[in-house]
């Protein structure tokens, strides 16, 4: 939707090809950053915030396969061009329902038939070539070249991809679920790939977050650091040559050959956006918008069909059901009391994740025999409770049309597709394809084992979720060793910056940091009960799951009450306070009723939040916070009813591990 003033106004700046200047300045709508653009043997690009360096000149170019350089020694501008731009985009299933997209642009057309894109915000700059061929003409990248070089050696928080190869070529074969390393750039290990997003800290405390965004027909990025240098690398994925059924499940294909450039495309077309978002602090960071506003607007003319909610998951649980007469397992029985405990709360759906379909198969339409699946659809329909299908990425791909068919008549309203576990530019294509066809047959889509979001959720909003982040599920094998909670208050300043995110919280096993141990089939979460339900307010997450077993929610009535009812889209959101790895407290509004959730990492922390932001009226506060014994029991925690204080100030102790929530009504 956009104001009736889309345009404030638009400055063309017609340069003679005899111009002198090489240099092209732009600034962000306050003035606070500022972009130049050098063009001498090459383009190197600079930021800056209110004088402050933040990324040095920097060469960035891409390479064709005819060997043409758009940004090489040659490039020679023969026209800039800048425009302010002032809109309103309506939300799709997001953390607030309208944005103000408000930029200043600035367009380089060089002479060899390609253009620099930059577009300005206040809280960041990004940047995409794009090229003016013949439509439709066949064309390769070779290579894309971004080396960003920084003005001193800033901390950084990075997230490896998680293998081990030597090459990079293998490492381009990986989950894309890791924790957080935490060094100075030049510390970090230098020898494998980090995935995107990339946070740093100056010394002056400002945030920069590297991510990218509108990543279509093209391999994702990732980058490398320099371990002599405060420096960055791009680097893609090249494009596959041959590919063998492989990996879980024979669900997975691996490359196994490459062919020697990333992309093969086509002429007159956008790239990918790079994007920087810089911010003054860490909270300011958290509540930007870049990659929703730089992706591709919305291709569906219809969206009311599309419906968010919460999901009862069977697969963390180990389908361990306890207090039944009926053997608990992967069978319709089973189905049956997950639907029943949905319907009971009011949970939009039940999903069946791995083990529904015949195993080593790759065959979505042979159901094992002691699932009837349309016993079980019509089931939840009679009960209000849509069915969701997990699916093994190669078991999906290979005959989607016929799949997607097939189950969309049975009346199932949606698929988590997992095991893709690469972002070359086949698989890039394959999501775009998965959404659209899912899309025409009125199916949603939960994306897993796959690359972060670069707004696909935005130009196919029944994209619902994606994973693409190390969530609650690792707790049923990770050593004792891995730090789940810091990781928690890590993910709102760095993953989360890209959109939403599959973590699947919700377990009921809740324990402290000295008591936690791996157990698959009775699966613990690391830090409080209330760090699990602050989660729900803190986490973006539109198709949100309850991990934990029905059974074990049947005796935690006001948890399960609590987590069954807090929205999964939102009218307004905001981060208010946190720091990265050490806590998050956010406030969100649906309708006439706002949220409040936090969570903490190890240390003891008392914060008071502002309540000043509510309407007149009389309030009161449904809080669920840390009980007093939540250091030695992370079960332990305290409901409590009362009145806003008079003051609009709601002073919250969280425990170790701790955090709270709560609704405003």
């Amino acid at each position: 939707m956009k104001k009736n003033l889309v345009t404030f106004f638009c400055i063309a700046l017609m340069l003679p090809l005899w111009a002198h200047s090489k240099e092209y300045e732009q600034v962000s709508p306050n003035g606070k950053l500022q972009l130049t653009v050098t063009v001498d043997q090459g383009i190197t690009i600079a930021l800056k915030q209110d004088g402050l360096s933040i990324l040095n000149p920097s060469r960035i170019a891409m390479t064709l396969g005819d060997g043409t350089m758009m940004g090489g020694e040659k490039a020679k501008v023969i026209r800039a061009q800048k425009k302010s731009i002032e809109e309103e985009i309506k939300a799709h299933f997001y953390k607030k329902d309208v944005i103000d997209d408000v930029f200043n642009a600035l367009e380089l057309k060089f002479r060899d038939n390609y253009s620099l894109i930059f577009r300005l915000y206040d809280d960041g700059m990004a940047y995409r070539f794009s090229h003016k061929g013949k439509k439709g003409k066949e064309l390769f990248v070779k290579s894309e070249l971004a080396s960003y070089v920084f003005p001193s050696n800033f901390d950084s928080f990075g997230s490896h991809v998680n293998s081990e190869a030597k090459t990079f070529n293998e490492q381009y074969y990986n989950s894309f679920e890791s924790t957080y390393s935490h060094h100075l750039l030049t510390k970090q290990n230098s020898k494998r790939l980090f995935l995107l997003p990339f946070l740093m800290k100056t010394p002056e405390g400002k945030s920069i977050c590297i991510t990218e965004a509108d990543l279509n027909d093209y391999p994702g990025m990732y980058l490398n650091n320099n371990p002599n240098h405060a420096q960055l690398n791009a680097f893609f994925a090249p494009y596959p040559k041959e590919l063998k059924q492989g990996g879980h499940n024979m669900l997975q294909m691996e490359v196994i050959v490459h062919q020697n450039y990333i992309a093969k495309t086509v002429q007159n077309r956008s790239f990918p956006w790079r994007v920087f978002i810089v911010a003054d602090n860490d909270v300011a960071l958290a509540n930007t918008d870049m990659v929703y506003k730089l992706a591709e607007p919305s291709r569906l003319s219809d969206c009311d069909w599309i419906k968010p909610g919460k999901v009862a998951w069977d697969w963390w649980n180990d389908w361990n059901l306890y207090g039944v007469d009926f053997r608990a397992g992967i069978n319709n029985d089973t189905y049956k009391y997950y639907i029943d405990f949905a319907a009971e709360h009011h949970i939009e759906y039940v999903i069946l994740d791995e083990g529904w379909a015949t195993n080593l198969k790759a065959d979505m339409l042979d159901v094992i025999p002691e699932i009837n699946l349309q016993e079980l659809v019509d089931y939840g329909k009679e009960r209000k409770v849509g069915i969701i299908l997990w699916a093994g990425y190669y078991a999906f791909e290979r005959d989607m049309e016929n799949v997607v068919k097939h189950y969309a008549a049975m009346g199932v309203k949606g698929f988590k597709v997992d095991f893709m576990n690469r972002d070359d530019q086949l698989m890039v294509n394959f999501l775009y394809k998965a959404a659209k066809i899912c899309s025409e047959h009125k199916m949603m889509v939960d994306f897993h084992g796959i690359y972060k979001p670069t707004g696909l959720n935005r130009t196919y909003p029944n994209v619902i979720n994606y994973e693409a982040v190390f969530g609650l599920e690792n707790m049923k094998w990770s050593p004792k060793t891995v730090d789940m909670v810091t990781h928690d208050v890590t993910l709102p300043f760095i993953r989360m910056i890209a959109g939403p995110m599959d973590y699947t919280q919700g377990a009921m096993r809740n324990s402290i940091r000295a008591n936690y141990s791996p157990i698959w089939s009775e699966p613990m979460s690391q830090g409080t009960r209330c760090h699990q339900l602050g989660m729900y307010v803190v986490f973006e997450s539109p198709l949100n799951m309850l991990c934990d077993n029905p059974s074990n929610y049947k005796r935690e009535t006001e948890c399960v009450n609590f987590m069954a009812n807090v929205p999964t889209t939102w009218d307004a959101s905001k981060m208010v306070e946190g720091e990265v790895a050490k806590y998050v407290v956010t406030v969100r509004r649906k309708g006439k009723d706002w949220f409040v959730g936090g969570i903490n990492n190890w240390d003891t922390r008392e914060v008071t939040v502002d309540l000043s932001f509510l309407p007149e009226g009389d309030y009161k506060i449904e809080l669920f916070k840390d009980g007093i014994n939540a250091d030695r029991a992370g079960r332990d925690y305290k409901r409590v009813i009362m009145p806003v204080p008079a003051n609009k100030k709601l002073v919250v102790k969280m425990s170790a591990g701790g955090g709270f929530a709560a609704r405003i009504f």
